[in-house]
């Protein structure tokens, strides 16, 4: 029993000592724990508090990338029916981002080389072996940078900047058909995180019509982003341009996606007064007289009469080669003597002020008169007639230089500043900010005042004056002073912005801007009008006479100073049509022809020419002259569109057609003269249809739908698409019809 009581306390004991060694097992393990959990939060707070924004920077080169700039669509410059003039095209830059995830080694180099062929042959900027060398280069080097980031990752280092993301594949920009030829290459055909290609678009400037009133539209630079370089383009800028937007890319799910934070904003569009027609009647009237008479240059502006719309606008310079291009704004910087133009002026003060009647007569002789140290030359001196006495109406139709000065000089020889005044009265010198940009003095009139200390003033300034020399009047005060005539006494603006729109809601609209109520009194209006009449009929001007319609205007003959004497002529005519009741104003000018100079024949024959093409172009034929033929019964155009409608449609009317299967929706007509005959025609998912033919309403459901952004340009039937049918429709893509 003793034994068996020892044994039990021994055991009693042994339990108890192990107790205690276990007890500081784990109170050894409770501290390591502690110690890690305690190092676990200060890492914690390291990381969070200490080091929060170098990982936090690092969190974001690996999940996302910088804002980039979302360039705005550039708003639309239209014609004054609604055709375009100028329009934004996407292009795009071709990059290759060689840290996508997707790529793969062993496909990129089975394919490289094909690649590299492929994309030789389309642009030829590069050879194959080194578009080959280019690809191979940046994706061993984006390894390479992998790498080495990685290891300065793990060393608490500074990142490696990635030299290989973005890097541009192809030189020039593309376009969209380009793009998707290119989507079709060896190994580009994958999907974009399987081959890094990036497409970043960027909106292309379109002339629909050339070259056609372009330098009044205008132009960009060749990069966009430094804006318009010259014309109304330049001038409304920040009304085109539109606002910058902000995106990035952020990796989800292990792909790249664009994010956008702060949406751009569409410029506004811009409806200009041109008319196309008669734009390019203008641009042909003067553009082949100016090849007839090797012309330096030359400008002709077309002006409604009743609003100051410039209707028409060309500016022609003849280059080196010979061609004539737009080039300066010449309507606006022939800061030149006007000439026999600027007489119709000067006659129209000394009228108001009672110094002279149309009756008066003034000695010609031979066309020679002294004055001063100077000769007071008429156009026929040189022929030695003698003209004897001329009436103020008879100089003026025969553009007498003696004539209109002695006119002056009567009134205001004593006096000069006072005519001075009362030609700045009339509203020709006002300074006027113009719908184009211009540099300098270009777009002022300059008549100087006499001052006490008459530096800027001579004995013979006066009379020389009187008849368009010692000023500088360009060609837009001549035409807005002659529509002021025209228009009753009232000299509006000439301007060429009707509208700003956006979305095609009309958010400004300019109206007609009156620079002079009245010129003049009814009774002395009356007077030049007649005398300007009389220029056509019977004086330098009869050429210019149209079988049609009647032209009122004034010839001019100007020599043009240079190097401190005189090289070239200036010739012009402006002037109205019809007389009676004008409509239109019109002004050429054409410098440095070659022959004898005739503001009459050079300048007054591409008048003549724009007058009665615009003219004919508006004529309508009497309704009792329009019957119909009884015996021909022509059956209506019908537009294309949805098979059930024009089947109702063709129905109703009683007009006989084919019968095409219910499962068509859509179909396209062709009108013959017993019937109308329907075809299919295919509208396939996800690919821009073939919309030549149909209304507007139609056209916009189908591209609505495939989420094209619609810009409609005119009305009736669309005539033209701007991106080709069968081609991919891509969501947000623009997308212009020109209906007529």
């Amino acid at each position: 029993g003793t034994v068996n009581l020892e044994d039990t306390m021994a055991m009693k004991r042994d339990k108890k000592e192990a107790g205690k060694d276990a007890m500081g097992r784990y109170t050894v393990i409770a501290f390591l724990l502690l110690l890690i959990f305690l190092y676990v939060i200060y890492g914690m707070v390291r990381t969070i508090f200490i080091e929060g924004e170098v990982w936090r920077a690092i969190g974001k080169k690996e999940m996302l990338l910088p804002d980039r700039v979302i360039h705005p669509q550039r708003g639309t410059i239209y014609a004054a029916d609604g055709r375009v003039l100028a329009i934004s095209e996407p292009l795009y830059g071709i990059y290759m981002d060689f840290h996508a995830d997707g790529i793969s080694n062993d496909t990129l180099r089975k394919y490289v080389s094909p690649l590299s062929k492929q994309l030789a042959a389309m642009f030829p900027q590069r050879t194959a072996s080194e578009y080959k060398r280019l690809i191979l280069k940046n994706w061993e080097l984006s390894r390479k940078e992998i790498r080495q980031d990685s290891i300065a990752r793990k060393k608490g280092n500074k990142r490696v900047k990635f030299k290989t993301r973005y890097v541009r594949l192809i030189k020039p920009d593309v376009n969209y058909m380009q793009l998707k030829a290119i989507r079709q290459m060896p190994f580009l055909k994958q999907k974009s995180n399987s081959t890094g290609m990036i497409a970043e678009s960027r909106a292309m400037r379109m002339k629909p019509f050339g070259s056609l009133a372009g330098r009044t539209i205008g132009s960009l630079f060749k990069d966009q982003q430094k804006g318009a370089a010259s014309g109304l383009e330049m001038k409304f800028d920040s009304i085109l341009c539109g606002k910058e937007g902000r995106k990035s890319r952020k990796k989800v799910a292990r792909r790249w996606i664009d994010v956008v934070e702060v949406p751009a904003e569409d410029g506004w569009d811009i409806k200009t007064t041109l008319d196309i027609d008669i734009q390019d009647i203008t641009e042909k009237s003067l553009y082949e007289k100016l090849v007839e008479l090797e012309a330096e240059s030359g400008c002709a502006i077309v002006m409604e009469t009743a609003t100051g719309e410039v209707k028409a606008i060309s500016n022609l310079d003849r280059t080196s080669s010979g061609a004539y291009v737009e080039g300066n704004p010449n309507a606006f910087s022939y800061m030149s003597e006007p000439g026999s133009t600027f007489k119709t002026a000067s006659v129209m003060v000394a009228l108001e002020d009672g110094i002279v009647a149309p009756t008066d007569s003034f000695y010609v002789g031979n066309g020679l008169m002294p004055y001063g140290k100077r000769i007071i030359r008429d156009h026929y001196w040189r022929k030695g007639q003698e003209k004897g006495y001329l009436t103020l109406e008879e100089g003026m139709a025969i553009s007498s230089n003696i004539v209109v000065a002695q006119a002056i000089l009567k009134g205001y020889e004593n006096d000069p500043a006072r005519f001075v005044k009362r030609i700045h009265e009339l509203g020709i010198t006002q300074k006027i900010d113009w719908d184009v940009p211009l540099q300098g003095k270009e777009g002022q009139a300059i008549i100087r005042f006499p001052n006490a200390t008459k530096s800027n003033w001579s004995q013979t300034t006066l009379p020389w004056m009187s008849f368009g020399y010692e000023t500088q009047v360009p060609p837009i005060y001549i035409l807005m002073f002659y529509n002021g005539i025209a228009n009753g006494g009232k000299m509006v603006k000439p301007f060429f912005a009707k509208q700003f729109l956006k979305g095609g809601m009309v958010m400004k609209e300019f109206a007609t801007e009156v620079i002079n109520p009245q010129l003049c009194s009814e009774s002395t209006l009356e007077k030049i009008k007649k005398m300007l009449r009389k220029v056509v009929t019977d004086g330098t001007g009869q050429s210019i006479e149209s079988p049609y319609f009647s032209i009122a205007g004034k010839t001019g003959t100007a020599l043009i100073a240079a190097g401190g004497g005189y090289n070239g002529y200036y010739v012009s005519f402006c002037g109205y049509f019809p007389a009676e009741n004008p409509k239109y104003t019109c002004f050429v000018g054409i410098r440095r022809p070659k022959g004898s100079p005739s503001g009459g024949l050079m300048p007054g024959a591409v008048f003549r020419r724009i007058a009665e093409e615009v003219y004919t172009r508006n004529l309508r034929m009497p309704v009792d002259s329009c019957k119909l033929d009884s015996g021909k019964m022509a059956l209506p155009m019908v537009k294309n569109g949805r098979l059930a409608e024009l089947n109702t449609v063709l129905a109703g009317l009683g007009i006989g057609s084919n019968r095409l299967s219910g499962s068509v929706q859509w179909a396209s007509t062709l009108t013959t003269p017993k019937a109308v005959r329907l075809n299919t025609l295919p509208t396939p998912k996800g690919l821009i249809p073939n919309v030549i033919g149909m209304g507007a309403r139609d056209a916009l459901f189908l591209l609505e739908n495939l989420g094209l952004k619609v810009r409609l340009v005119g009305s009736g039937r669309v005539v033209s698409q701007s991106l080709t049918a069968g081609s991919k429709a891509v969501r947000g893509q623009s997308i212009a019809l020109q209906l007529q």
